[in-house]
């Protein structure tokens, strides 16, 4: 049963993305909620071979379990060096269990011997929206370097190992509102805003 017809699910429980979204979504006179507000709705299990198949996958439990307009995102890391890995197992890169921490000491690891011209990586936001008559993916990339020891401590994720080379600095070193004007997820969720605003 839709709650209102002007609320918007984010399908999540992951509290930093919820931020990211919800702050993109600003501008919409909706009201926002995600899978923290519906706690007997279970973590999705992110087994898609692509980033589309998980965000779909996603937003259409989000959507089947509230009816509510539903988006949700999945994220990868892509690195050159490492033949585009961590890729879709970015969130998962160091085990099923990993913290963020422990991705990014993995991938530092994993890089140590990567020179600096070799350092490139894209990170890629794959968003899904889900509604009654809707079903819909936009993408926003972000190409960067990964940096030797982190920088920054704003953000989440990889964020203080991802350095934007026009600016110099990480994403964990910017503000959340600099960080949503360049990155992955704040192209995408720009997109898929003016996707929504058809709908409400």
């Amino acid at each position: 049963m839709r709650l209102s017809p002007n609320t918007i699910l984010i399908s999540t429980k992951n509290k930093d993305k919820v931020r990211e979204i919800t702050q993109k979504l600003a501008g919409l006179n909706v009201k926002i909620n995600s899978l923290l507000d519906f706690p007997q709705i279970p973590e999705v299990i992110e087994d898609g071979a692509t980033l589309e198949h998980n965000a779909l996958k996603k937003a259409r439990t989000g959507y089947e379990a509230t009816r509510l307009l539903t988006i949700a995102d999945d994220t990868g890391l892509e690195v050159e060096a490492l033949d585009g890995a961590p890729g879709v197992y970015s969130s998962r890169y160091a085990g099923e269990n990993a913290t963020y921490a422990d991705n990014r000491r993995k991938l530092v690891e994993a890089m140590k011997d990567i020179p600096e011209g070799g350092r490139k990586a894209v990170f890629r936001t794959v968003v899904a929206i889900i509604g009654d008559d809707i079903e819909e993916i936009v993408v926003g990339k972000c190409n960067g370097v990964i940096t030797a020891v982190e920088q920054g401590s704003g953000g989440f994720g990889y964020d203080p190992v991802f350095l934007i080379q026009e600016r110099n600095q990480t994403f964990a070193e910017m503000s959340l509102e600099d960080k949503n004007k360049i990155s992955h997820r704040g192209i995408a969720v720009g997109k898929a805003v003016e996707v929504l605003k058809k709908y409400l």
